[in-house]
C-alpha cells in the first residue's frame, strides 16, 4: 500500500524559514517524479516544485530563489526548504508522487503552512 506522509508544516513570522519533509512508502521511491503542490480554500492548486529522479528541478515563479526541493532516495524522503516566507505563502501544502512531469499520482495528507504578517 502506498504512503506519502508530510510533515514539517506549522505557523512561521513573515521572512522565517520552514522545512517540510515526505516519506513515501509502498512503490519504488527513486523512480518517481516528486512534487511538492499547495491550495488554498477556494482557490485551484498550485505546483511549487518538482523534481526528477535524477535531481533536476523546477519551481513556479512565485517562490524561485526563495525554496529549495530536494530528496533523498536512500530515505524515500522529499523536502521542501521554504526560506523568507510571505503571507501569501499560507496553504496547505501537498507531496506528490508521480510517473511523469504532467502526472499527478498518489498523494499525501498535507501539511499546513501558514505565515504570519
Amino acid at each position: 500500500q502506498v504512503h506519502l506522509v508530510e510533515s514539517g508544516g506549522g505557523l512561521v513570522q513573515a521572512g522565517g524559514s520552514l522545512r517540510l519533509s515526505c516519506v513515501g512508502s509502498g512503490f519504488t521511491f527513486s523512480s518517481y517524479y516528486m512534487k511538492w503542490v499547495r491550495q488554498v480554500p477556494g482557490k485551484e492548486r498550485e505546483l511549487v516544485a518538482a523534481i526528477t529522479s535524477g535531481g533536476s528541478t523546477n519551481y513556479a515563479d512565485s517562490v524561485k530563489g526563495r525554496f529549495t526541493i530536494s530528496r533523498d532516495n536512500a530515505k524515500n524522503t522529499v523536502y521542501l526548504q521554504m526560506n523568507s516566507l510571505k503571507p501569501e505563502d499560507t496553504a496547505v501544502y501537498y507531496c506528490n508522487a508521480a510517473t511523469a512531469p504532467s502526472r499527478y499520482g498518489y498523494w499525501g495528507q498535507g501539511t499546513q503552512v501558514t505565515v504570519s504578517s
